[in-house]
């Protein structure tokens, strides 16, 4: 339990909350500037101990990674979006013994440890999720022998090869009761979101949570980016922050972690943090209001006056409210599911691969990227855990736009030495020499460097002359038990079929890349870090063969399934224009009879019209000369049978009645003497 009051704040109310939290758990408190453990004491059940924490004897500790530096950023990224970093813990079989092979104990432990991480990390804004535990109880699963560099690097590989296919998680920390002298932990710098960096080891070698709760957070704040704060220009409300290199007790970050933070998330290094954890994926105590979407909730949008400016989520219920289908997540806008087709996570590199909402979820599909081995970069480079991995690219992030691999002679040269400034990782006894096989996976060497500044730091650069050519080198100074941002990348190509693994160049059989885009996706798509094919646009998921919208099956559908414009347009064309198409080529290959029949065409001298106005005289069209009315003529059949078309126009205009006769070669004296006929006249107006 965390209680955080002012001096001012100690009244009665305080007592009562003072007597719920020792009652019931261990927690923190916090009076001022100062804050307080209290735990169960271990010889009266009745009784809690309580102290400061500034007081317990520090563990110092260790920690850092490679990653990939870029370029500042000056835009504040961390202000609205909450981070939600979803953490497994691993308990060593070493720690299980040390709590007497009790694994409820075990367990509660852990759920108190990352409730103590969680409630640090909420001033950044980030909550802190466990979602998984497991416990060594048989024997340790990597060899924990050696230094903390040497575990952390075999329990980050065991990590990407058999728990990340497992459980889904953004970081994973290994709890060890072995000490490494003068190292309490270990991490990778800024692979929060990594499947092959990103965890940290952790020395749990006494049982005072609250204190070992800030080194925790301290290896986690590295995943997330944070550098120490030793040397730079801070600001901390107290002495000394989390991320300072001792070991303080310390409840609070620097100004330098929370820009190091947002750095990291506008650099895109954060992504995986968006992604909201299942409430079956949670490992802990639920409620309703702890901002975190456990068990039977639609949503928790915490208290009161947080959820009075939530349009979605109801306070205390922790469901949506009335008309809303959502209230988080990256597919959820306005209450209302993003429709399916909406890129809610873009690529990054051309070895990553963008994910769609699907149109029925709050949330974005899993993160996927191209497969580990796909060529890149012209067949000149590898994919490697969604990123190109080149010497080229990794000198300019360091040393800036201009910079470039230095010759192969310097990394034979400087790697050989096994100092700070050229070597192939660490051993027992301090760096390691390259055997000359290895010499271009150890130290990274470039040329055309000028200056450089990363994250705010000022490594100490080392020129030196070989063979006419000057090699730059690096060290960021992040301390001995860091490992070195300046070496060269994992999955980097050493040479043909070969890749830089753990400091060594090795097979390229190692990446276990086994897609043939030919056969598989049929020349139309890649295969993705699920061994599935991403279809390129135009090319129907699952093996792109058949014409379609492109992406995976893992991808998310990648055309908006609420877009009705298409389908609209589809039954506009069908039921609207094509009939109309069809009407008038068949009016313009029958225009000349519909004429005719219309009386509208050119009249042949067969034909004869006549407008006879009743009562009056009758007149006729064209050429004909006027004819008298003779109403004694007899009745003509042979005529009729000769009138082969007939059509009657009644004119509004006074009520005359136009005429129009067709007959086939009959000349113009028998048509004018048919129309001479009073009763055949009678008979044509009024059959």
């Amino acid at each position: 339990s965390i209680l955080n009051l002012n001096e001012a704040e100690r009244d009665s109310s305080f007592e009562v909350g003072l007597y719920e939290v020792l009652i019931h758990s261990q927690g923190v408190l916090h009076l001022a500037d100062d804050s307080y453990g209290i735990e169960p004491s271990d010889f009266a059940p009745d009784q809690h101990l309580v102290y400061r924490l500034q007081d317990v004897t520090s563990q110092p500790r260790g920690c850092g990674t490679p990653h990939d530096d870029e370029r500042d950023h000056d835009n504040n990224a961390t202000e609205h979006a909450q981070y939600k970093p979803e953490e497994i813990h691993h308990r060593q079989h070493s720690r299980y013994n040390y709590m007497n092979k009790n694994e409820t104990a075990v367990r509660e432990e852990m759920v108190h440890l990352a409730n103590f991480i969680d409630s640090i990390y909420v001033q950044l804004n980030v909550r802190v999720v466990l979602v998984g535990l497991e416990i060594w109880t048989q024997q340790n699963l990597i060899n924990t022998d050696g230094g903390a560099g040497e575990v952390l690097s075999r329990f980050t590989q065991w990590r990407e090869k058999d728990l990340v296919p497992r459980r889904r998680h953004d970081s994973a920390q290994l709890i060890l009761k072995k000490s490494f002298g003068g190292t309490a932990g270990m991490a990778f710098v800024s692979t929060v979101c990594s499947r092959s960096h990103g965890g940290g080891i952790n020395a749990f070698t006494n049982n005072n949570i609250p204190s070992f709760a800030s080194i925790v957070a301290h290896e986690l704040g590295h995943n997330l980016g944070m550098n120490h704060d030793d040397g730079r220009p801070c600001t901390c409300a107290t002495s000394a922050c989390i991320m300072n290199s001792g070991a303080t007790g310390s409840r609070n970050f620097s100004s330098c972690s929370a820009d190091d933070f947002e750095k990291m998330i506008l650099l895109t290094g954060g992504t995986c943090l968006l992604n909201v954890p299942r409430p079956d994926e949670a490992y802990s105590a639920p409620y309703c209001g702890n901002k975190l979407v456990d068990m039977g909730e639609e949503c928790d949008c915490g208290s009161q006056k947080e959820c009075e400016e939530d349009p979605c989520c109801e306070y205390q219920t922790c469901k949506l409210k009335s008309g809303a289908q959502c209230a988080y997540g990256e597919c959820c806008y306005n209450c209302q599911y993003l429709p399916g087709g909406t890129v809610c996570r873009s690529s990054t590199d051309e070895c990553d691969l963008p994910e769609y909402c699907n149109g029925s979820s709050s949330l974005c599909q899993s993160d996927v990227f191209v497969q580990n081995g796909q060529p890149c970069r012209n067949q000149q480079a590898y994919c490697y855990n969604g990123k190109c991995q080149y010497y080229d690219g990794q000198c300019r992030a360091i040393f800036g736009s201009k910079a470039k691999v230095a010759p192969e002679i310097c990394f034979k040269d400087v790697n050989s030495k096994g100092d700070r400034f050229g070597n192939c990782g660490y051993h027992n006894y301090g760096y390691k020499k390259c055997e000359s096989r290895n010499a271009l996976c150890g130290k990274l060497q470039c040329s055309n460097v000028q200056s450089v500044t990363v994250f705010g730091i000022e490594p100490s650069i080392i020129s030196t002359p070989i063979g006419g050519a000057k090699c730059y080198g690096v060290d960021f100074m992040l301390g001995s038990d860091v490992p070195d941002p300046g070496m060269v990348n994992e999955g980097t190509k050493c040479g043909d079929n070969k890749v830089c693994i753990n400091f060594e160049c090795r097979s390229t059989d190692i990446l276990n890349y086994d897609c043939d885009v030919e056969k598989k996706c049929h020349g139309h798509g890649v295969c993705n870090s699920n061994r599935n094919c991403h279809c390129e646009d135009g090319w129907a998921a699952p093996f792109c063969e058949v014409k379609g919208y492109g992406g995976s099956v893992d991808s998310g559908p990648t055309w908006n399934d609420k877009d009705t414009s298409v389908r609209d347009g589809v039954l506009v064309f069908f039921f609207l224009v094509l009939p109309l198409l069809a009407l008038g080529v068949f009016v313009f290959l029958r225009r000349n009879e519909l004429l005719r029949q219309l009386g509208l065409g050119r009249r042949k001298r067969s034909g004869c019209t006549l407008l006879y106005i009743g009562g009056g005289k009758p007149k006729l069209r064209q050429n004909y000369t006027e004819l008298k009315r003779d109403t004694s003529a007899a009745a003509c059949p042979q005529q009729s049978a000769s009138i082969i078309n007939l059509k009657l126009h009644r004119l509004r205009t006074e009520g005359a009645l136009l005429i129009s006769i067709f007959t086939t070669k009959v000349d113009t004296k028998r048509c004018t003497g048919l129309l001479q006929s009073s009763v055949c006249l009678g008979k044509v107006i009024y059959l």
